[in-house]
């Protein structure tokens, strides 16, 4: 047995709870999770059935845990697991799926795939079967603080031109702050606006606030990739910047695995509950608008709709907070067909955007978003998840469409009331 294989059926029975046990015994193999998958949709390949990438997890249930199974294994009529049964599931795994849940959701026996996925995924990350550019990123977040190689040097040259351009201080450092922003390499690196937009709207509504030199980064790249050791590592960064400030909330940024990885996955990773609350970017400026601290004026005259993050509304429960927070900006919305916790994914989720080998099948599976896009004649379209942005601009580009892509922490900050002149 390769070390590889020795090292994947380990994960796999150390993942094979009571629950994945119980799952695969419910499973009735209907199929209607492949209806639901934008990979399966757009390719009509069967291989991207959703339940279907859970097989190297499935197999080893029959095998070793099933009651035909065990006695098919006794008598030596099952097949064994090979390490090809691993190497054949990592484009399946890495490639065609973004973790979206949308599966979950539709299944009739209750059965959370994407769940075990995820399983899948720890697997082969454990046994070194992982796609290079997922394994380069999680290492760099290690190594370096963020798995695009951001460093302090590079927020700290962000923080002076947001602090030139707007006359604003940006708190570092703060101890007993009420609230520590976490920043994603994509908005540190693509969109630098975001941390003018939280300066902007911060200072308007009063909120005493602060990033951390220990831990200004968000993304969380073992989760994409599906280590849950190396992503236990980053939460506690993360935990322990937090509590070296004691700040009393941590703000996790428009993006989607970030607050998954800290909001919901965090306190699991690392065995313990935080000293903190968590709170995504769109629940506290909900909170603000709600409390009266945050003041808007004006409207978009343009025909607006919103895309829904998976991990941030259907995974995370965040909902309400955008369209609460895009009623008093806007005079012409609308909703897509399928939105909120069954929207259908940008395509870039769970690592795929950041797997160069996956870019072709990206761009298929956003033909499903294109659809989505197109039936609603919107002019601009507005997210709340970085990736989600990336992923969403590189399609409209690719498909030339005539449609804006835009950040709604950037409108709110667009939009807010002048302070009358002291």
């Amino acid at each position: 047995m390769s070390e590889k294989l020795e090292k994947g059926l380990e994960v796999l029975r150390a993942e094979m709870d009571s629950k994945a046990k119980a799952f695969f015994s419910s499973c009735v193999n209907c199929g209607i999770c492949a209806e639901s998958c934008l990979f399966y949709t757009e390719t009509r390949d069967p291989r991207y059935t959703p339940i279907y990438k859970t097989e190297p997890l499935r197999k080893l249930w029959r095998n070793e845990y099933s009651f035909w199974g065990k006695i098919s294994s006794a008598l030596g009529f099952s097949k064994t697991m090979t390490e090809s049964d691993l190497t054949d599931w990592e484009e399946l795994v890495y490639d065609g799926c973004s973790m979206c849940g949308r599966c979950s959701m539709v299944c009739p026996v209750g059965v959370d795939i994407s769940g075990m996925i995820f399983k899948v995924k720890h697997a082969l990350s454990k046994a070194g079967i992982s796609p290079e550019g997922l394994v380069g990123a999680t290492q760099r977040a290690v190594d370096i603080g963020s798995p695009m190689g951001i460093t302090l040097t590079t927020v700290q040259a962000m923080i002076k031109h947001v602090e030139e351009d707007t006359g604003l201080k940006i708190p570092m450092d703060v101890e007993g702050a009420d609230y520590m922003a976490l920043l994603s390499s994509n908005e540190i690196a693509l969109y630098p606006e975001y941390l003018e937009s939280l300066a902007k709207i911060f200072d308007h509504a009063g909120v005493s606030w602060t990033l951390s030199s220990d831990a200004f980064e968000a993304t969380n790249a073992a989760l994409q990739i599906g280590n849950k050791t190396i992503a236990g590592q980053l939460v506690q960064r993360v935990v322990d910047g937090a509590e070296k400030l004691k700040v009393k909330t941590v703000i996790s940024p428009e993006c989607g695995h970030a607050y998954t990885a800290l909001r919901w996955e965090g306190p699991n990773f690392i065995g313990k509950a935080y000293p903190f609350r968590v709170v995504h970017i769109l629940e506290l400026l909900d909170e603000l608008q709600a409390a009266g601290k945050i003041k808007t004026t004006g409207k978009e005259g343009e025909c607006l709709t919103f895309h829904d993050p998976c991990s941030i509304v259907r995974r995370g429960g965040i909902n309400a907070q955008p369209r609460n927070l895009l009623a008093p900006i806007t005079e012409n919305f609308v909703e897509m067909a399928d939105h909120g916790n069954m929207n259908w994914c940008c395509g870039g989720g769970g690592g795929v955007s950041s797997n160069e080998r996956a870019h072709e099948l990206k761009l298929t599976a956003f033909n499903k978003k294109k659809s989505q896009i197109e039936a609603t004649g919107a002019e601009a379209l507005v997210t709340a998840c970085s990736n989600c942005r990336t992923t969403l601009e590189e399609g409209v580009e690719s498909n030339e469409m005539e449609i804006e892509v835009l950040g709604l922490t950037e409108m709110i900050a667009a939009h807010l009331e002048e302070r009358p002149a002291s």
